[in-house]
């Protein structure tokens, strides 16, 4: 017992002593994958080993001699097996927060045009998803304004595993360690949902938390806030929908903010919490 106590009390702080200190991603971390479009030729390598279907390659349905590449980060996994099909085109980088409030945002869209060598070449981008490259002080002091100036208190959540592998869970508790310590900005999780303000919901619901999550909605007092944390939880995920899974979230609650990720760093969890607040209804 003494020697537990020196170790506390000599141990020093766990805590970040962000917003003073940024503690740097590890190098090992997989983020967003990037495609350089320039050297890409849509020649569908990357989509037949994506394992979720995340990064698909199809014709124009106006014109046959275009094609559309799309990379769906609602559905990636994050798992890097594109980079290894094809790292002349493709590479992951460390940008991990990227949640949004529609999962249109979530996709980046290329046009390609077939040339008469029969060669693809990239034409344009149609659409690109946001980087939130805001720091962890940003967030975390923008955080604590927010929840002071929309609800006048803490802001209170109940966390829901509706089917995961707790992959997500391990990252959600990461939230309230020494190292995060989420209260500090005037977060709590909460055990009652009737006592939130906010549901984080992850893993692809299955049949059997249909009803479940449901009531957890229903039981959880208006203006109220969800929020789909993984890849599972925007659409299923590796396990999509199927006889024992409805897929995501949003097939039987409504979301306010979907969170990318297998599973999502507590900093995007934390620019999710941030996103989801702008939409806390007035």
């Amino acid at each position: 017992m003494l020697r537990i106590l020196k170790r506390a009390l000599t141990g020093g702080v766990a805590t970040n002593a962000y917003p003073a200190v940024i503690e740097e991603v590890p190098d090992g971390f997989r983020g967003k994958p990037v495609v350089d479009f320039a050297q890409c030729t849509a020649c569908d390598v990357c989509a037949e080993a994506c394992p979720t279907s995340a990064i698909t390659v199809r014709p124009d349905a106006e014109d046959a001699a275009l094609k559309v590449l799309s990379i769906n980060y609602g559905d990636c996994l994050f798992c890097g097996e594109c980079e290894a099909a094809c790292p002349e085109a493709i590479r992951l980088t460390k940008d991990s927060q990227l949640a949004a409030p529609e999962k249109s945002a979530l996709i980046t869209r290329a046009l390609y045009r077939t040339g008469k060598d029969g060669v693809d070449r990239f034409v344009e981008v149609l659409a690109d998803t946001p980087s939130a490259n805001a720091s962890v002080e940003e967030l975390g002091s923008a955080l604590k304004e927010k929840v002071r100036k929309l609800l006048g208190r803490s802001l209170h959540i109940r966390e829901v595993d509706a089917g995961s592998c707790n992959g997500c869970e391990v990252e959600i508790t990461a939230l309230n360690n020494p190292v995060y310590d989420i209260e500090r900005f005037g977060v709590h999780f909460v055990a009652s949902p009737r006592h939130a303000d906010m549901l984080l919901v992850t893993g692809p619901v299955t049949r059997n938390m249909e009803i479940a999550l449901k009531q957890t909605y229903d039981a959880t007092p208006d203006p109220k806030l969800v929020v789909a944390v993984g890849a599972c939880a925007i659409g299923g995920g590796i396990f999509g929908k199927s006889y024992a899974s409805c897929g995501g979230v949003d097939a039987v609650v409504p979301v306010d903010v979907y969170v990318p990720g297998c599973p999502p760093r507590p900093e995007a969890l934390l620019h999710a919490i941030l996103l989801a607040i702008d939409r806390y209804p007035r």
